[in-house]
């Protein structure tokens, strides 16, 4: 069920400098995941994605936060409280604090990272649910961003002109290493959602290095640029993420 949430934060920029004009204060988008089980496509879990205001000393920042929630009727088949979370610039993008704390089965964990692009470098620290914690200092490249602000940031580029078929590499940091991926731009299609008819910017996703595909995802081809479904393949089988609502879109 993890990579029901990585189908997500495959996400990444086509181009190395952009400014938010998609991503308001107060959006919230909620999704079914569901799961080929034994050939029968079964609704699992709800993922919501969604942006609030944070006021510090220094600044105002824009909060990202990603959630996975089995329905309880699955909870004893296998539980999932997953929570992922950016903290960042609202134009911008660029992250300064990150959490992951996830709960799959029993098994806990939660990574913290604190950004410093000045030094190119992340302090991060790992905890376990028996109280065990590790603290490393990473070194990152310039562009590094972690899973869901990189999610986040692609909604913020003009896919309007792009060939089907132009793609990008990028670099993500996830468990305190630096991953290769790739997304690739298809072309746009026209797909029914249980928000509409919506005419789709269609992008695959997979890693850099064997240039395998892991998943495709399908965003409104508008000003908001909001995942509206998505399909991938994991070892086991497959999945699909379809959007159930969509409120307080910036444009």
């Amino acid at each position: 069920m993890t990579r029901i949430a990585l189908l997500f934060l495959f996400l990444v920029s086509l181009t190395l400098h952009a400014q938010n004009n998609a991503i308001g204060f107060n959006e919230k988008l909620t999704y079914t995941a569901s799961y080929n089980m034994s050939g029968i496509l079964t609704d699992l879990a709800e993922v919501t994605m969604e942006t609030t205001p944070v006021q510090t000393s220094k600044a105002k920042l824009l909060r990202l936060k990603c959630k996975a929630t089995t329905y309880s009727k699955w909870d004893n088949f296998f539980k999932i409280r997953d929570l992922y979370e950016s903290y960042v610039n609202p134009n911008s993008l660029r992250p300064y604090l990150y959490n992951r704390d996830i709960n799959e089965g029993g098994y806990h964990k939660n990574m913290k990272y604190t950004f410093s692009h000045k030094t190119k470098t992340v302090k991060t620290v790992q905890t376990k649910k028996s109280g065990w914690q590790e603290k490393k200092t990473v070194s990152i490249g310039m562009d590094t961003k972690d899973i869901i602000s990189t999610l986040y940031t692609i909604r913020t580029f003009d896919l309007t002109n792009l060939s089907p078929g132009t793609s990008k590499i990028f670099t993500i940091l996830f468990d305190r290493e630096e991953i290769k991926a790739k997304v690739t731009y298809l072309g746009k299609e026209t797909i029914p959602t249980a928000i509409g008819s919506k005419s789709c910017y269609k992008i695959s996703l997979g890693s850099a290095s064997s240039n395998t595909v892991t998943g495709t995802l399908w965003l409104t081809a508008d000003e908001n640029k909001i995942p509206v479904y998505g399909k991938f393949k994991i070892p086991v089988g497959t999945g699909e993420l379809k959007i159930k609502s969509a409120s307080g879109l910036k444009n």
